[in-house]
């Protein structure tokens, strides 16, 4: 494209927190390669064995946690930064359900899949920040009912979240580029494709070629901290 976009549609995935020490999920070694997701990541598993379920997103909340942005998140929020004091806007939408783009400084950030660090109470439906670790002995802070309290995330099954945020923005975009994603997972898989239709460049940046790499009008290839920076300097941003 020409000139600096106007209208960023950002979507990331695993990829774009895995410098920063958090696993990917479908890669060689990912979670779900080391993990049954079917015992872990649904309404069913946490019904039949919440204790192992709750412990299973404790670890992976301490890794949030612990867990610092790189450089691939801090040069997305100067990006944001950039297009909204001209009167632009940069949507990230983003599948991961740690907070490292916001600690990077992103103000307005999408979590299609939910948020690692807040908790859902399955009584109420209220849904809370939550840092620490979560057990069947803890009550909602709203409605005060016992042992009803789950992670804020988007388990198998389940629909994602912000769905008709993400599909307007997508269509008043200027350019859609995906990060650090696996092109396996959909909705988001197929937002390339949704945004192709209406005519809107697209480009993946990722350490590989993702599952949907040939959907992509352009690439770029290698660690996210240093390609994603390099390719919007390459756009003004």
């Amino acid at each position: 494209m020409t000139g600096h976009p106007t209208n960023l549609f950002v979507l990331t995935g695993a990829g774009v927190s895995a410098e920063s020490g958090l696993g990917t999920f479908r890669d060689r070694g990912g979670i779900w390669a080391r993990f049954d997701p079917m015992k872990l990541a649904t309404p069913e598993a946490y019904a039949a064995d919440a204790d192992t379920v709750l412990d299973f997103y404790d670890h992976r909340r301490r890794g949030v946690v612990a867990a610092e942005p790189n450089a691939a998140h801090r040069a997305l929020a100067r990006a944001e930064a950039w297009i909204a004091a001209r009167g632009g806007r940069l949507f990230l939408c983003t599948q991961n359900v740690d907070d490292l783009h916001e600690r990077a400084g992103s103000r307005a950030v999408t979590h299609m899949h939910g948020e690692l660090l807040k908790a859902r109470c399955c009584a109420c439906g209220s849904v809370t920040p939550w840092r620490a670790d979560l057990s069947r002995t803890d009550r909602c802070p709203a409605c005060f009912t016992l042992g009803r309290m789950r992670p804020d995330v988007v388990w198998f099954g389940e629909m994602p979240m912000h769905l008709d945020a993400i599909e307007a923005a997508l269509a008043e975009a200027n350019l859609f580029v995906a990060v650090g994603t696996s092109g396996a997972v959909y909705p988001a898989a197929g937002y390339v494709r949704q945004a192709r239709a209406l005519g809107i460049p697209t480009c993946e940046v990722n350490l590989e070629p993702s599952d949907n790499a040939a959907a992509f009008d352009d690439a770029r290839y290698g660690p996210a901290s240093a390609v994603l920076p390099r390719y919007l300097a390459e756009l003004g941003l």
